[in-house]
C-alpha cells in the first residue's frame, strides 16, 4: 500500500458506517460475524442486529455484548424473512445519521480488511456510487455461487480479482450502500419475505447510480452448501420456500426490460424440462409450486418504501 493510499483510508476512518447483520436462529454463526465486525479498524463502525424473534437464546447473546452504542440489538418481533430483516435494518440504520449502510447475514464472515477495502474504494470514487459489493468466498476458499455479481441479466462477472468494476446485480452478502442510494431509491421490499429481494433492490439502485464489484474486498460466506437454490435437487422440507423464489423472480425478471422478459421466459422451460427428467420424489408438489409462483406474480404489486 503507497503513501496515498494509506492516507485516504485513514481519511475514510471518518466516515460513519452502520453494519446491518440480519439473523435468524443462528447464534453460533452470528457470534463469529460480529466477533470479525467488532474486529474492523474503522473508528466509527455500529453494528446493528436485527433479530427476526429467534428463539435459540440469540437475544440474550447480543445484550451481553453491548457497549455504548456500538452494538445495537433490535427485534422485529417476527420473523419477517431475510427482505423484512434488511427493510427493518437500513430504516433503523439510516436514522444514525450514517455515511453507508453494510449488509450481510449472520452467516457471512468479514475479513480483517473487509471494510478498510470498501472505504478505499469509496474514497477513489469519491462517493459517486450507489453500492459496492464485496467477494464471497465459501469456506472452502472457492467463490460462492450463489453470490456472483452480474454486469447484466445475462452476464456474470467472470473475474473477481479487479480492484473495481462496473455492475448491475448483487447479493445483500457484503453490500456497501451509499447514503444517498438509499435516500434516493427507498428500501427494500419486505414483502418478497426471502429471495430475490437482494437482485430486485441493486437493479433498482442500478437505474439511478453506477455501482461497483470492489473486488479486493472478500469475505468468507458460511453457507450450508455451495450451491445455488434448486427446486429440482433441494430437500422436500424445504420447498414452499420456492413459492417466493418464482414469484418474485417472475416479478423482477418481467419490469427489467426484453432481455429481462426474455431470459425469465428461457428459464422457466429450463426448470420444469430439468424436474421433468428427475426421478426426485414430490415431483408433481414441486410443478405445483412453480404454478402457485408464476400466478401470484401476476397480482403482486408491492410498494416500494422509503425513508
Amino acid at each position: 500500500m503507497d503513501n496515498n493510499e494509506q492516507k485516504k483510508i485513514i481519511s475514510a476512518y471518518d466516515k460513519r458506517v452502520a453494519a446491518v447483520v440480519v439473523t435468524y436462529n443462528r447464534k453460533q454463526l452470528l457470534k463469529e460475524c460480529i466477533e470479525a465486525l467488532l474486529a474492523q479498524k474503522a473508528k466509527h463502525l455500529r453494528i446493528f442486529i436485527i433479530d427476526n424473534a429467534s428463539t435459540d437464546g440469540t437475544e440474550e447473546y447480543v445484550k451481553g455484548l453491548i457497549d455504548g452504542e456500538r452494538v445495537v440489538y433490535l427485534n422485529t418481533g417476527e420473523n419477517l424473512g431475510g427482505a423484512g430483516g434488511f427493510c427493518f435494518g437500513i430504516k433503523e440504520a439510516m436514522k444514525s445519521d450514517c455515511d453507508y449502510v453494510w449488509l450481510m447475514d449472520d452467516d457471512c464472515i468479514v475479513h480483517s480488511d473487509s471494510l478498510d477495502k470498501f472505504l478505499g474504494c469509496a474514497n477513489k470514487l469519491d462517493g459517486d456510487f450507489g453500492f459496492l459489493s464485496g467477494v464471497a468466498r465459501w469456506t472452502d476458499g472457492e467463490i460462492c455461487e450463489m453470490n456472483v455479481q452480474r454486469i447484466s441479466v445475462w452476464r456474470t462477472v467472470k473475474n473477481l480479482t479487479v480492484p473495481l468494476q462496473r455492475i448491475r446485480f448483487a447479493s445483500f452478502v457484503s453490500l456497501f450502500l451509499s447514503r444517498q442510494a438509499v435516500l434516493t431509491c427507498g428500501l427494500p421490499i419486505k414483502e418478497f419475505f426471502i429471495w430475490g429481494d437482494d437482485w430486485e433492490y441493486t437493479s433498482r439502485i442500478s437505474k439511478k447510480f453506477k455501482n461497483y464489484l470492489a473486488g479486493e474486498s472478500v469475505v468468507t460466506h458460511k453457507s450450508e452448501t455451495n450451491v445455488g437454490s434448486n427446486i429440482v435437487a433441494d430437500t422436500s422440507d424445504r420447498l414452499n420456500r420456492y413459492f417466493y423464489a418464482y414469484r418474485n423472480e417472475s416479478y423482477l425478471f418481467n419490469r427489467l426490460g426484453i432481455s429481462g422478459k426474455l431470459y425469465y421466459a428461457a428459464k422457466i422451460p429450463y426448470h420444469r424440462l430439468k424436474l421433468a427428467l428427475s426421478d426426485v420424489p414430490d415431483k408433481k408438489e414441486r410443478f405445483a409450486i412453480i404454478k402457485k409462483g408464476l400466478k401470484a406474480a401476476k397480482t403482486f404489486k408491492p410498494e416500494i418504501e422509503y425513508v
